[in-house]
């Protein structure tokens, strides 16, 4: 008897030191559409470390190391204690369930031979704990995720893209009016596509640490639309399930208005550590597009993200967060893309001069994913070489309104005699002026700058050389550009020279060339140093740059017959930072008066237009004259008297 009771307490003491096992749970088990947000608990984590962490997995077959990210346990308050929680918001539909692990890391196992985008160590997916349930959408994983709009070649036509988890047949229905439920709809069905790991063209994207599947892309058209008319419209099939229902204004071709919300450089945002950077900023630059369409009403508008798009780098599935991100702005209002490096760039593109700065930036997805996802106007394609998908969405144009948008890659051959050049040449010898009075011409890397890009100074002379005089002689009136993470507004510019140092012009001969790569990433060198201002903190920025910040934000475009004007708006208070107006040659005699400013300097936030009558200008031509003559002198000696001085131009960040 004495014998036996020892070993009961023993066996005791092992029941509940089992029962004390680390626990780890997911909830809720099933995800929906409206409800995204996983909520993580752990219990009974023995002597808990500051580097304990939850990874994050999915498909749940997924290897220890091959994690989408991870959280550190000291994120909860109550880490130390051994137990604590932990919320994952905003988890897109990868079409596979979340699993999550949770893993002891000894700080003598930190290590820098395996770290992220930035230096910082990674877990190396060893000393796993606990793991959790499977963690699914409800419903069909059928159903159709990621919608999003674009233009088409038919100004009558709207394009809608989406992904489901399989390539079953799919549909989509529209029409003018949902009271009377979808009657009067159209149906139309769907081009689908795909690609595989083995089409990607390095690492990470064909390892198995960023590669997921990335389901299939369908692809539908809307044609015979009215023009300027809502429509409502859902994409799906009876048997998979459909969307929600969407709504948008379609395009009206005869518009004396064009409204666009321009930027590049946005990226993702991502609830949580992983190999790359991300970009929480572009959260905000998503929710003030949104405040400012929803502010439209059934005006007609669209969207331009030009290149470094997901920031994905070969992780596929930040591609999926990206477009489940902008799915409430891009599913009703149409989202135009260019290609830029981080979409790209690998090392054995085709053309490859041997002054470009291509390289690795595009994580081996070598435009596939871009091209597959997006579809826009045009037919510009080129051969990967590997035999994976062509590389699409290169450069194209279409007019919306009183604008004629014009999109290049600046990652692929635009020199003169390139098929790339002589596209644009062509398309812009061709804009029809009484109908598109101004020009927008758009790509990636920017012709001017005064950021501290050196390794592409090379490139921007060629792009000066082979571009420029295409934008000057057929009097493209804004050249936008990203790459560089801030805003910077030019003057009229032509060869570094400036014609015009005003925010309210007639345009006098050359484009405004604005740098608008400040949508979320935030990594940027430094502005360029001046020699001539060794001992100014802030480097003050050259003649040539009138407007420069670092305020995350996008720009929005409005433009009528007689003037288009260029907002730049802030992230941290969706305000206007800074203004450009350019007034078309165009304009009537009533508003030739305009003119009169050009060359003088106006506050960024000014909106100048004056008006004035035959009557006026019959009796005081006299007047005038002795104005302007007045002017004149007053100007040459004020510039003599200010020779010597330096006059800093408006620096947000000064």
């Amino acid at each position: 008897m004495h014998l036996k009771t020892p070993l009961l307490l023993t066996l005791i003491f092992l029941a509940a030191g089992e029962a004390a096992a680390t626990t780890l749970t997911a909830t809720p088990a099933k995800l929906t559409q409206s409800d995204r947000e996983i909520t993580i608990r752990w219990s009974d984590l023995p002597d808990p470390d500051g580097l304990d962490h939850v990874a994050i997995y999915s498909p749940p077959s997924s290897r220890d190391r091959d994690f989408l990210g991870y959280l550190f346990l000291n994120g909860s308050a109550s880490w130390r204690s051994g137990r604590g929680e932990l919320a994952l918001p905003r988890l897109p539909n990868l079409r596979a369930p979340y699993q999550f692990r949770l893993f002891r890391w000894p700080a003598k196992e930190y290590s820098y031979h395996h770290v992220d985008h930035d230096g910082n160590p990674l877990p190396h997916g060893r000393h796993r704990v606990a793991v959790s349930g499977d963690v699914a959408f409800d419903g069909s994983a059928a159903r159709p995720e990621q919608v999003h709009l674009a233009f088409a070649d038919g100004v009558d036509e709207m394009r809608v893209m989406f992904v489901c988890a399989d390539g079953g047949k799919r549909s989509v229905r529209y029409g003018l009016g949902k009271e009377d439920g979808e009657k009067g709809w159209m149906e139309v069905g769907t081009e689908v596509r795909t690609y595989e790991q083995k089409h990607m063209c390095d690492a990470p994207a064909n390892d198995s640490v960023g590669w997921r599947d990335p389901g299939f892309v369908f692809d539908g058209l809307m044609k015979g639309l009215q023009p300027g008319r809502k429509y409502f419209y859902k994409v799906g099939s009876d048997l998979g399930g459909w969307s929600e229902t969407y709504d948008f204004i379609s395009r009206d071709s005869e518009a004396n208005e064009t409204i666009a919300f321009l930027l590049g450089d946005m990226g993702t945002y991502v609830p949580y550590n992983t190999y790359i950077r991300t970009q929480d900023e572009s959260l905000s630059t998503v929710k003030w597009i949104l405040r400012d369409i929803k502010a439209l009403g059934d005006k007609p508008a669209f969207i331009s993200h030009i290149g470094d798009i997901s920031y994905a780098r070969g992780y596929s599935w930040v591609w999926d967060h990206f477009f489940s991100q902008i799915e409430p702005i891009a599913a009703s209002t149409p989202y135009h893309v260019c290609i830029g490096n981080h979409e790209y760039d690998w090392p054995s593109q085709p053309w490859k001069p041997s002054w470009s700065t291509y390289g690795k930036d595009g994580g081996g997805e070598c435009g596939i994913p871009y091209s597959v996802k997006f579809r826009m106007p045009g037919n510009s394609i080129l051969p990967t070489g590997n035999g994976a998908p062509d590389t699409r969405n290169l450069y194209y144009s279409f007019d919306s309104g009183v604008v004629h948008f014009v999109y290049m890659s600046t990652e692929t051959n635009f020199v003169q005699g390139s098929d790339q050049h002589n596209f644009l040449k062509a398309d812009l010898e061709k804009v029809n002026r009484s109908r598109t009075p101004f020009v927008v011409f758009q790509g990636h890397r920017p012709m001017y700058t005064t950021s501290d890009e050196t390794r592409d100074s090379a490139m921007r002379q060629q792009m000066v050389q082979h571009l420029e005089p295409l934008l000057v002689t057929y009097n493209v009136t804004l050249a936008l550009w990203g790459h560089v993470h801030r805003y910077e507004r030019f003057c009229p510019i032509k060869n570094l020279q400036c014609l015009n140092t005003s925010s309210s012009f007639v345009y006098p001969g050359a484009p405004v060339h604005v740098v608008i790569g400040m949508g979320g990433q935030d990594w940027q060198p430094i502005w360029q140093p001046r020699t001539d201002h060794p001992d100014v903190p802030i480097y003050p920025q050259p003649g040539i740059s009138m407007y420069r910040g670092g305020e995350f934000g996008y720009t929005k475009l409005v433009a009528t017959r007689e003037k288009l004007t260029l907002t730049y708006l802030g992230n941290h208070d969706g305000q206007v930072h800074d203004m450009v107006e350019i007034f078309s040659e165009q304009t009537s005699g009533e508003d030739s008066a305009a003119k009169t400013v050009v060359g003088t300097k106006l506050g960024s936030a000014a909106s100048t237009k004056l008006k004035i009558s035959p009557l006026y200008l019959e009796i005081g031509g006299s007047v005038m004259l002795a104005l302007v003559l007045g002017f004149a002198f007053g100007f040459l000696v004020r510039k003599k008297r200010e020779a010597a001085q330096w006059t800093p131009v408006k620096n947000e960040e000064s």
